[in-house]
């Protein structure tokens, strides 16, 4: 472990992780990612070797946190005022770091699966990827048109989701071959399905699809799936994005429990 001292916003470290944090999809660029705050540091940590870790004065003289910062292959310790101009938090952390970006990921034949067809709020990615984790939904499929799964506000929002699941980002106009390869039954969820979630039959492995927030799963998908609704008696009209999908892999889960 190499530990710096960083004390100029002309840094070329500090220059490039302003433009990363300026760009949701900046990461794809600089093939690199910011961690921040002690909870998902550890998330990471545990994972592997960060790269850097940016870490202020101040909480270098704790023991809690220079530990944690010390797992990286680089330590830089930094004025609290330079660290935050490089946070994407309004309040920005003592801690963070950087990793390797791993890439747009390579799908699996034959894993249960989540699908996300043009998915656009991060706050509701980020919410689907602990769900996903949660009930063992192990690979996320993000289609084009989808929040960028690795850019800040989703990496904060999925709360270290990230890691254990196998993220794969899929490029525009290859939507189609991607639900082949995944090589299980799709599932799309749909207000207008006859089929509803509770009695349809949900094969396992499967691969559920959620879609856009406000136009739902595209009809070029739809017509590859089996397409099932969320019996909603409360009489709305449509449920969050987030919650569908939790509701949907919960029920996959709940069924090969049972069995």
């Amino acid at each position: 472990m190499k530990v710096g001292a960083i004390t100029s916003r002309d840094n070329p470290l500090l220059v490039r992780l302003r433009k990363l944090n300026r760009d949701p999809n900046g990461y794809r660029k600089h093939g690199e990612v910011l961690i921040e705050g002690e909870h998902l540091c550890q998330a990471f940590a545990a994972a592997g070797t960060p790269r850097h870790a940016l870490v202020s004065s101040e909480a270098w003289d704790e023991p809690v946190l220079r530990e944690l910062a010390s797992r990286a292959a680089a330590v830089a310790v930094v004025p609290a005022a330079l660290l935050a101009e490089v946070s994407a938090l309004e309040s920005a952390p003592p801690l963070a770091f950087v990793i390797d970006w791993p890439g747009r990921g390579s799908l699996q034949p034959g894993r249960a699966s989540i699908v996300l067809d043009r998915v656009q709020d991060p706050g509701n990615v980020g919410s689907i990827l602990r769900s996903a984790a949660a009930f063992g939904f192990h690979q996320v499929v993000a289609l084009a048109g989808s929040a960028a799964l690795w850019s800040p506000k989703v990496v904060r929002a999925a709360m270290g989701a990230h890691v254990g699941l196998a993220l794969v980002e899929v490029a525009a106009g290859e939507s189609l071959a991607a639900l082949d390869a995944l090589e299980v039954p799709a599932i799309a969820t749909s207000s207008h399905a006859d089929a509803a979630i509770d009695t349809a039959e949900l094969p396992s492995p499967c691969a559920w699809i959620v879609g856009h927030e406000g136009q739902g799963v595209a009809p070029e998908l739809l017509a590859r799936s089996r397409a099932v609704r969320i019996p909603q008696p409360g009489g709305q009209e449509s449920l969050n994005v987030a919650v569908a999908a939790a509701l949907c892999m919960y029920e996959s889960t709940r069924r090969r429990s049972a069995s």
